[in-house]
């Protein structure tokens, strides 16, 4: 079922283009080519997913001078119809990057900023032949970085179906099952409860398979007095969850086990008390892999401690040792601490966590 865009009223995506447009007057740019998907359904409603990663379902070009076009092809004609007004929409019928070269060639730019992450060589080298190309990548994201009250709704309706599903794993059997088959069980329970989809391929890791922080679901079977570990999402009205915990699927958890989990939730816990707006990400994650190094275990923090969410799984801001993001009020983000041992598996716990005008609040 594709995303519903009636979850957002029209005019917040027209004002999210003028955000935009007054970004594209401070760089000296005419106009700007959108083609990610997510920024493209952010500033329009228009398709949240291209159909595989080799096709397009189209893209905006939102110009500094006010008109904006939606441009794709006869398959999401009447698609586009139902949000934008005819006379704006490209529907292209032929190859699309000669199609759109020669589009944009029209439009009487003299600098055209893109996506350089997003916009292919081929497509890159079309319009260069006749478009002063300036890539600017980064300045969608800029504005998807602050979520604004009704995005934080939307993520904390998904982050709850989220905690519904594992409060439904907490009533089941796990040992038994193979980790495939536990992963098909939570897709449906995200299904069968509101989801349109997984915000990403559910992790079901169970024994030492828990210390590979993306380990595949396979035919490995839980077995009894054993981790765990669970990292899942699903995406409610456009918008992902993401969250994991790790259990003991028995009655008698080893000391390591104890021991690793009242460490990570430690941790989990001193970020979220020390969050503060204007906080450097990567102070937040010094703040753990410290606590870490004070109880030895500083080596076994393999990754970073999250992670915004959004319309992505993963977006800006990113929280890890290098990140001078500063932390401000309206970022989602996830915060993840975990820790790995080949030899047993290992624990990662993860909320999602709204930054506010003086912490966080867990979502």
């Amino acid at each position: 079922m594709p995303p519903n865009s009636d979850t957002v009223p029209q005019e917040i995506f027209a004002r999210r283009r003028e955000r935009l447009r007054q970004s594209l007057i401070e760089h000296n740019l005419d106009a700007y080519l959108v083609l990610h998907p997510a920024n493209r359904f952010y500033l329009s409603g228009f398709e949240l997913h291209d159909p595989q990663c080799n096709e397009s379902a189209g893209c905006l070009l939102v110009t500094a001078q006010g008109r904006d076009w939606l441009c794709t092809d006869p398959r999401y004609h009447q698609a586009g119809r139902r949000l934008w007004p005819e006379e704006d929409l490209f529907i292209y019928t032929n190859h699309r990057i000669s199609a759109l070269t020669e589009f944009m060639a029209g439009q009487s730019l003299s600098s055209l900023g893109f996506e350089s992450r997003i916009v292919s060589h081929e497509l890159f080298a079309a319009m260069g032949r006749s478009l002063d190309m300036v890539p600017s990548t980064g300045l969608v994201e800029e504005l998807r970085r602050i979520k604004d009250a009704q995005e934080i709704e939307l993520l904390s309706a998904s982050c709850q179906l989220n905690h519904f599903v594992f409060t439904s794993l907490q009533d089941m059997v796990l040992s038994g099952q193979s980790e495939a088959d536990l992963a098909w069980r939570i897709e449906r329970l995200f299904r069968e409860n509101g989801a349109s989809d997984l915000a990403f391929s559910s992790i079901v890791a169970a024994g030492p398979n828990a210390a590979l922080p993306h380990s595949v679901p396979g035919p490995t079977r839980i077995s009894d007095n054993a981790p765990v570990l669970i990292d899942i999402g699903g995406r409610k009205n456009d918008y992902c969850s993401d969250q994991t915990r790790t259990f003991w699927t028995g009655d008698s958890p080893t000391d390591a086990f104890r021991r690793t989990l009242d460490l990570v939730q430690q941790a989990q816990h001193l970020a979220i008390e020390k969050l503060r707006p204007s906080m450097q990400a990567k102070d937040l994650y010094a703040l753990v892999k410290d606590f870490f190094a004070e109880h030895g275990v500083a080596e076994h923090f393999t990754h970073a401690l999250g992670h915004g969410i959004g319309l992505e799984t993963h977006e800006a801001p990113s929280l890890g040792p290098t990140a001078e993001t500063r932390l401000e009020p309206g970022m989602v983000v996830t915060i993840e601490p975990g820790l790995y041992y080949p030899e047993w598996g290992g624990v990662r716990w993860e909320h999602m966590v709204a930054v506010t005008e003086d912490g966080a609040r867990v979502l």
